[in-house]
C-alpha cells in the first residue's frame, strides 16, 4: 500500500508518500516520483507518528456521571475530595475495567502510550497495568505513594513496579516529600512530576528545586514563570478541556513563544473523555477564543513529537523505514497537514497500516 499525501512528524510538515509492506514503512520519497504506479493499492492522507496523551487520570474513568460543581480542589484532593471518595468505595475489579474502557477508547484514536498519574499506591500501578494488557495501549505510570510523611519502604516497593511518581502540586506537598521523592526517583532511574500552578499561582522556586521531569498545568503561571521553567529544561504537560471546566487555560501562546516542550493531556477522566483529538481541536481553537493563538504546528507536535522526545524515543516521532513504532493513516487533504490534523481528525479517520500489501486495516 501506498500512501500519497504529506508527513507531518518531527521534521515537520511536507509533500511526501509512504511505502508500507505488512503494516511496516519500507520506503519514502517525494510526493509523485515513486515507481510502483498501477501495482499497489494507493490511498490519499496523511501519515503521523502514534500519538501520545500526555497526562490522564485513568482511575478516574469508574465516574459515569457529572461531577458535583465545586473547586477542583474540592474533587481531586486527597484523601476526601470526589474522586479519591469514590475510588476507596469502587471495588477493584471494577476500577480495572472502567480504566481498560478508557484506553480502550485511546487504542480507537490510535494512541500509542499514555502518561498516567496513577494514585492508590502500588495496588493502583498494579491495577492499571492490568487494565492494559492487550489493549496496545502502552501506559507509562506515575505512582503515588500513600504515607505522609514519606514511608521510605513503601516508595521503594513502588517505584518496584511504577515507571516514576506523579504527585499532586507542591502546596500540597511539604518540602521534605518533594525532596524525598525526587531524589529516590532519580536514585532507581524513575521519573518525577507534579502539577504546578493548576488552580493557583504557586513560586516557580517551590516546583522547580525538586528537579522534577515533568510539570503539569501551569494554568495560572506567569510569563515570568514559564521562562524560569524554559530555563531549567522542564517540559510541561497542558490539559485544555479540563482546565476550561473551571474558567482558566495554559498560555500556549507563550509557551510556543518561549521554545517551552510541551505535551498534550486530557487529564481526568472523569470530566471528559480521553480524546487526544478533540484535545488538539480545543487547543487550537481556545487559543483564539483568548486572543492568544498558535500555530497548528505546535500544537500537533505537542501529541505527535514532544512526548515521544520526553519518553526518551525520539525515532518513534519520525515517519521512517524502521520506526520502532507503528504510524497512523489520517484520511484527510495534505495541502496543509498541521491545520487538517488539529481541526479535522476524529477516531473514523483514523486508519493503521495492515499486516498485508494492500492492507490499511482498521
Amino acid at each position: 500500500m501506498i500512501v500519497d499525501g504529506a508527513i507531518l512528524d518531527v521534521d515537520g510538515p511536507r509533500p511526501a508518500y509512504v511505502r508500507f509492506s505488512r503494516g511496516r514503512i519500507v520506503e519514502v520519497g517525494q510526493r509523485g516520483t515513486d515507481s510502483t504506479r498501477g501495482r499497489l493499492r494507493r490511498v490519499r492522507g496523511i501519515v503521523v507518528p502514534a500519538p501520545v496523551n500526555g497526562h490522564t487520570h485513568l482511575g478516574d474513568a469508574v465516574s459515569r456521571i457529572e461531577p458535583p460543581s465545586a473547586p477542583v480542589a474540592r474533587l481531586v484532593q486527597a484523601p476526601a475530595g470526589y474522586k479519591f471518595r469514590l475510588l476507596a468505595e469502587t471495588p477493584r475489579a471494577a476500577k480495572e475495567a472502567a480504566m481498560r474502557r478508557a484506553l480502550d477508547r485511546m487504542r480507537r484514536g490510535g494512541v500509542a502510550r499514555t502518561i498516567d498519574f496513577r494514585e492508590e499506591g502500588r495496588p493502583g500501578v498494579e491495577m492499571l497495568r492490568r487494565a492494559a494488557r492487550g489493549t496496545g495501549v502502552e501506559p507509562v505510570i506515575l505512582g503515588r505513594p500513600l504515607a505522609r510523611p514519606i514511608d521510605r519502604r513503601e516508595l521503594d516497593r513502588l517505584l518496584d513496579v511504577a515507571d516514576g511518581v506523579g504527585l499532586s502540586s507542591a502546596r500540597d506537598e511539604t518540602a521534605e516529600t518533594l525532596r524525598t521523592v525526587a531524589r529516590s526517583c532519580r536514585a532507581r532511574g524513575k521519573r518525577f512530576s507534579l502539577h504546578a500552578s493548576e488552580a493557583v499561582r504557586e513560586p516557580t522556586e517551590s516546583y522547580l528545586e525538586p528537579a522534577p521531569d515533568l510539570l503539569v498545568h501551569l494554568a495560572r503561571a506567569t510569563d515570568d514563570d514559564l521562562a524560569a521553567v524554559r530555563r531549567a529544561g522542564v517540559a510541561v504537560a497542558v490539559c485544555p478541556r479540563s482546565n476550561a471546566l473551571f474558567g482558566r487555560q495554559p498560555d500556549l501562546r507563550a509557551m510556543e513563544r518561549l521554545g517551552l516542550s510541551v505535551l498534550l493531556g486530557t487529564d481526568n477522566a472523569m470530566f471528559q473523555a480521553p480524546s487526544i483529538w478533540r484535545e488538539l481541536e480545543f487547543a487550537y481553537v481556545g487559543s483564539r477564543l483568548r486572543h492568544r493563538p498558535v500555530s497548528a504546528a505546535f500544537v500537533a507536535r505537542s501529541a505527535l513529537v514532544e512526548p515521544w522526545r520526553w519518553l526518551g524515543l525520539p525515532d518513534a516521532a519520525r515517519v521512517a523505514p524502521g520506526t520502532a513504532v507503528q504510524p497512523l493513516i489520517v484520511r484527510l487533504p495534505a495541502d496543509d497537514p498541521a491545520y487538517q490534523l488539529v481541526t479535522r481528525t476524529t477516531e473514523h479517520l483514523i486508519a493503521r497500516p495492515g499486516p498485508r500489501d494492500g492492507g490499511g486495516g482498521r
